[in-house]
């Protein structure tokens, strides 16, 4: 439904005499006042990968990692590059953080792909993967990341508060890492990587 009343009216006149002014403004000057007024959102790719057994069901274990800075567990994650294609950018994380490379194919956006963090203004992209724990070499540089382990989903370890509210979009939560209450929205509400 459609705003009514004099407020709604003032705005129809002004945006029928700021549109017509706006598109003629060098595309330049366009692209950076929509950027001023445009709320602008970083973009990162999640990785949950799961282990599976030799059948192809899931064991119950999710991939977790030990970052510098972080007090608890967090997921294979980073920020996209420009350009890239989140899908692209969780293969190339996962493989960067944990040695394990998987093809794009091998990648399922989860449900929700995608989670909005408002407050700290960063936008999650998150797929879904399986490999079997018992055949797949986690490797890491020890700088970016400390050390990557195969957890039980029914007992996690604590995990960083960012990573325990993206991961209570999926239902999956840790007895150690108590959330604080959300939002009336239902996103989270600090900002930082998950």
């Amino acid at each position: 439904m459609r705003p009514t009343g004099p407020l709604a009216t003032i705005r129809n006149r002004a945006a029928a005499v700021a549109y017509p002014v706006f598109y003629r403004l060098p595309r330049g000057l366009r692209r950076w006042l929509v950027r001023r007024v445009a709320p602008t959102y970083t973009v990162g790719a999640v990785v949950l990968l799961y282990d599976i057994d030799q059948a192809g069901d899931r064991t119950g274990q999710l991939l977790l990692l030990r970052q510098p800075g972080n007090r608890g567990w967090s997921l294979p994650a980073g920020l996209l590059d420009r350009g890239e294609r989140p899908i692209d950018g969780a293969a190339r994380e996962l493989a960067e953080e944990t040695g394990v490379e998987l093809t794009t194919g091998q990648l399922t956006p989860a449900t929700p792909n995608a989670v909005i963090h408002h407050h700290g203004r960063w936008v999650d992209v998150v797929f879904e993967a399986q490999a079997p724990a018992t055949e797949t070499t986690l490797r890491v540089d020890g700088a970016e990341v400390h050390d990557a382990a195969w957890h039980p989903l029914a007992d996690l370890p604590p995990l960083s508060r960012a990573t325990a509210r993206l991961l209570a979009h999926y239902g999956i939560s840790s007895p150690h890492t108590p959330l604080d209450p959300q939002p009336t929205s239902g996103q989270p509400d600090q900002p930082g990587p998950a």
